[in-house]
Formats: C-alpha cells, structure tokens, sequence
C-alpha cells in the first residue's frame, strides 16, 4: 500500500521540463527518485529500473535526483536560533579549496554552502554574509569553533560563541558530503564556479529530498514546513 501510494503521487506530479531532452520515460525516472526518497539507495533503485526495462548508470541517476531537486523551490524563510558553521578542505581533480557551511541546529536546514580557493577571516566574513541576507538571522546563536570567528561575527554584527559539542552536526554534514564526492569525483570536472554550482544543487538535495535520521525520516524542509 505504501509503494502504491508512492507510485501514485509521483505520477500526479508535473515536473517535465525538468526533464526535457531525456531519453527515458519522466513518469520512470521520478519513480527511481522517489525510491530514493523512501530509502532506497543508487543501487537499489537501479536494480528496480532494470526490472521496468530501463537500464541507467549509478551516475546518470545521481544526475535525476539532483535534477529533480534543483527544479523545486526553497522553503519559507527559516529563523534559525542556533546556527553551527564550519569549514573543512576538500580536492577537487588536482586542487584543495576550502568548504563552509551554516547549518540551522533545530531543522538541520542547511542554510548556506560556499567553496572558496583561500582560508581564512575574509572568506569566512563573505561566506556568513550570504545567510543573513537571506534568512533573518537576528536572534541566532552562530556556533564556532575559532577565535578567528569572533571576529568575523563582531565585523557582521552576529551573535556568537566558541562551542564544540552541539557542533556535530556540521561535521556530520561534512561527513555526508565527502562520502558523495568521494563516490561521484568525476562530477566536479571544471572551473570553482561550475564546483559551487554541483555543491547548491547537493544542498537542495540534502534540504527537500534525503530523510534525515535524525529528524525521525523527515528532511529538513519538511521540519521548516
């Protein structure tokens, strides 16, 4: 009964220019990505399309669900009250840039994710200036790991603390994505531009379609929603 259901509302749902120029049926590709949706992983799903005759790369299904993700829209305006921020260095082809990321504590909303070629107070004072512009962060508690950014808190007029044990939860993020790059290196072939690109769209994936353990199965959006 519950695949049935799955089965239905994926097939009530309108995304075909999400699809166009595809060659595979659109009803059979966002069957593949609502079983992941449910659980399932590349793996699997791929294993259920070739039982429907349709027989796609691990790569090429990454590709759907990214595309899926990308075509709808971000949630309401979150009021974060405790925002954890991070950075970790990560390869792309021959060179290392530096990851940040702001993670919403109470939703584990990703808020934002910026890669930037240097490490530092500037590119962290750049990368925070994103969130408060498109969230309101006013009351927000920004959770740090650095001196260095108390000073970029006090240069954007944002609260904040060193703190390390209710920070895990960036560091699990990190975790998550560098289990996806490590497994689709070949997707961040190209310039830091068309990187920070691939990253937005696996941030829209994470927000709107992977359950979240956490969050009993439900994603981040869902809990904002």
């Amino acid at each position: 009964m519950q695949l049935a259901g799955l089965l239905m509302k994926t097939l009530e749902e309108s995304h075909h220019d999400v699809w166009e120029n595809e060659r595979t049926p659109t009803p059979v590709r966002r069957v593949g990505v609502r079983l992941h949706t449910a659980g399932l992983s590349i793996r699997e799903m791929v294993a259920i399309l070739e039982l429907l005759g349709v027989h796609p790369s691990h790569d090429v299904v990454w590709q759907w669900k990214h595309r899926l993700a990308d075509s709808e829209p971000d949630p309401p305006t979150a009021w974060p009250s405790r925002v954890a921020v991070d950075e970790t260095a990560v390869q792309i082809g021959p060179e290392w840039y530096w990851l940040y990321a702001a993670v919403d504590l109470d939703s584990l909303y990703l808020l934002d994710i910026g890669v930037f070629s240097r490490h530092g107070t500037d590119s962290a004072a750049t990368f925070l200036h994103k969130p408060t512009e498109k969230y309101d962060v006013s009351a927000a508690e920004f959770l740090v790991d650095s001196y260095g950014y108390r000073t970029v808190l006090a240069r954007l007029g944002l609260s904040g603390q060193v703190e390390y044990s209710d920070r895990n939860h960036v560091e699990k993020w990190f975790h998550t994505f560098k289990m996806r790059t490590d497994r689709f290196h070949t997707s961040w072939v190209g310039s830091r531009p068309a990187v920070a690109e691939w990253c937005q769209r696996f941030k829209r994936y994470y927000n709107q379609h992977r359950p979240n353990q956490a969050l009993d199965g439900r994603t981040p959006a869902e809990v904002l929603n």
